[in-house]
């Protein structure tokens, strides 16, 4: 009888279970038709619109380029990842987001002053072996001229399938006529690790660069060769890392945590793009003391592995605030083998934050996309009870104030100075002592100072600007008269100062010169190993791996280094 009694609400709590799933579903389907009459509707509008354009307006119209600007401003609206892939552009676009291989020289480009410069060739490629070198001019591809050319026209040129040959016509700076060099196309692979090695203390070291196909096994690989030297801690580097593939990351987080734990969760408003990764492999390193680089160009899946092992105190976040991306995409297939890649959710991470620092779906009233409002980021807890937040980035653990360059600087740069005095250097000698090693001497550096005796590097200083501000106004209210002479006088102060910035800033000139020359010798990994030394970021790291009791104090929130208040604050970074 007890059984019976207890039947009766069960069968009337299944009823009315019954009759609400009823209600949901058909509610879910008069949405679903409406949504499906928009559709139709809306399509029958922008067909009809675009059909009379075609066939009615007054001068001729591009079809394909009018229905890619239709396109284009449809998803504009939307978000900047939410894109249309024409199959002209196919291609391209594996290379960047899928694919690691292509088959080419090996070399990048820029185009400056209408002329196609190597930026850097590849170590090991068909460009290096050739001896082709940064700085070379290409005036030709199998005799076609490369003027008036831009940059794009001029990769597809040296692409091709592996096993072709290509034919350059090179002028290399200093040289009186241009050299002939014939090449074979190799496929180029661009690892998603270009580097990894051992620090002082037995610390290794991985740079991850992007999280494309077989990143996860690139960096297990590197880990395994470490561990052949009693590693005693790792840094893994996702310093200006985009992302990528979403579940690379959740394999590299795999290598480093047990098994079966949650490394992210995406949710959408489609049910199907909602899941939950898990690791699924059992761990190589579980225990590993380990520190994971960012910076504010750390974004998508370098933020996936960071926020994740944060969450889980599996390491130590050590660097910038990341870039803040908190966005899944998906590509569909397209008719005419184009493609739409769309933003089908936002991830989470073990602690259940969404770091997306920018809110597309609710811009301001100009239409302007703003961040996430302070006032309405979250404190989420780590698995030992440490306060993260979200919409913002991944704050790290020991925030470490990030380099700024001064104006000399980036002029030098950016007017090419520094590489061209690079070419200039490498052209005088043949070899250089090893990467991690070399420094300009002083006579060096004032070599370089003579050269840039005769070039342009002028540029307005901040303050610069603020007086030529004040001229103006004064000039405005008749009042330049007045203060002429003590203008004039600042301003000669402001011009001499000026004048000593090659000598005020030489640390962080030649830094930078340092960098570009060792390139020229050692290529990218010369330019890494080359810049240790100076990175603050990984001597702050090889601080804490070394000091376990620090370690210790930091994954469970107590300690010399802790954070203080929410993202946006500074952090204290100051062992005691």
């Amino acid at each position: 009888m007890k059984n019976a009694v207890d039947s009766k609400p069960k069968k009337s709590a299944l009823r009315r279970k019954i009759l609400i799933g009823s209600i949901a579903i058909s509610l879910f389907s008069l949405s679903f038709v409406e949504d499906l009459f928009q559709v139709s509707k809306n399509l029958d509008i922008f067909a009809s619109v675009y059909k009379n354009l075609s066939i009615n307006y007054v001068d001729n119209v591009n079809s394909s380029e009018m229905m890619k600007t239709g396109i284009d401003a449809m998803l504009e609206e939307l978000d900047p990842y939410t894109e249309y892939i024409p199959e002209s552009d196919i291609e391209d676009y594996k290379l960047k987001y899928v694919s690691t291989q292509y088959g080419g020289i090996g070399a990048t480009i820029s185009n400056r002053d209408g002329k196609v410069i190597v930026a850097e060739p590849y170590e090991g490629f068909p460009a290096q072996k050739a001896d082709i070198r940064a700085g070379d001019e290409i005036l030709e591809i199998n005799g076609v001229s490369l003027k008036g050319k831009a940059n794009d026209q001029v990769s597809s040129m040296l692409k091709g399938s592996k096993g072709t040959p290509v034919k350059l016509l090179l002028l290399r700076p200093g040289s009186a006529k241009p050299t002939e060099i014939n090449l074979q196309r190799e496929e180029i692979r661009q690892d998603n690790v270009p580097y990894y090695g051992m620090l002082e203390g037995n610390v290794g070291y991985i740079k991850l660069d992007k999280f494309l196909e077989n990143s996860g096994q690139e960096v297990k690989n590197a880990l395994i060769d470490l561990k052949k030297n009693d590693l005693k801690g790792l840094v893994l580097d996702l310093r200006y890392n985009g992302g990528g593939i979403l579940q690379e990351a959740v394999k590299i987080v795999n290598l480093f945590v047990e098994k079966g734990v949650t490394v992210v969760i995406q949710k959408g408003r489609n049910r199907e793009k909602s899941i939950t990764y898990n690791t699924f492999n059992t761990p190589e390193e579980p225990t590993l003391p380990l520190v994971v680089l960012v910076n504010n160009r750390a974004a998508s899946a370098s933020e996936i592995v960071a926020g994740s092992l944060q969450d889980l105190d599996r390491a130590v976040v050590i660097g910038q605030r990341s870039f803040g991306k908190g966005l899944v995409q998906q590509t569909f297939n397209l008719p005419y083998n184009s493609l739409v890649k769309v933003t089908v959710a936002k991830y989470y991470t073990p602690s259940g934050r969404c770091i997306q620092a920018l809110d597309y779906t609710h811009r301001d009233s100009e239409g302007s996309v703003v961040k996430v409002a302070d006032s309405l980021i979250t404190e989420y807890k780590t698995k030992a009870g440490r306060s993260v937040y979200d919409g913002s980035g991944i704050y790290p653990d020991v925030f470490v104030k990030p380099v700024k360059y001064n104006m000399i600087t980036q002029t030098l740069a950016s007017k090419y100075h520094i590489f061209d005095y690079a070419t200039v250097y490498r052209a005088e000698r043949p070899t250089i002592p090893d990467a991690k090693t070399f420094k300009l001497t002083d006579t060096e550096y004032a070599k370089f100072v003579s050269y840039l005796s005769n070039r342009d590097y002028n540029y307005n200083t901040r303050t610069e600007r603020i007086l030529n501000d004040l001229r103006d106004e004064a000039e405005k209210e008749s009042k330049m008269t007045d203060i002429k002479t003590e203008f004039d006088a600042l301003k000669a102060k402001v011009s001499h100062s000026k004048k000593n910035d090659l000598t005020q800033f030489k640390d962080e000139i030649r830094k930078v010169l340092e960098a570009e020359i060792v390139s020229r010798y050692f290529f990218e990994k010369g330019r890494l190993e080359q810049g240790f030394k100076y990175d603050a970021d990984l001597n702050e790291s090889l601080k804490i791996l070394n000091n376990k009791a620090v370690l210790a104090s930091i994954l469970s929130g107590e300690g010399n280094y802790k954070s203080i208040g929410k993202p946006g604050v500074n952090f204290s970074a100051n062992a005691q």
